[in-house]
């Protein structure tokens, strides 16, 4: 879920910050920059996320004496 939320701030930051930039609003243009940045924050919360998954997944199998 937090993938789709992350997609949907990143394309509708996009949409505000290029509509801002057309009428000149900078408020528009600065809440849509913002918000494809909060997009992209999420995305690397949730690749850390996997890649801690995957780590401690791997020493689990190691353990276990699986890998």
């Amino acid at each position: 879920m937090a993938d789709l939320d992350a997609t949907g701030d990143k394309a509708a930051g996009k949409v505000k910050e290029t509509l801002g930039k057309v009428t000149g609003d900078k408020d528009t243009e600065a809440e849509g920059r913002l918000q494809n940045l909060e997009g992209k924050a999420k995305e690397a919360v949730e690749d850390v996320k996997s890649g801690a998954k995957a780590l401690v997944d791997r020493a689990k199998d190691a353990l276990d004496g699986k890998g």
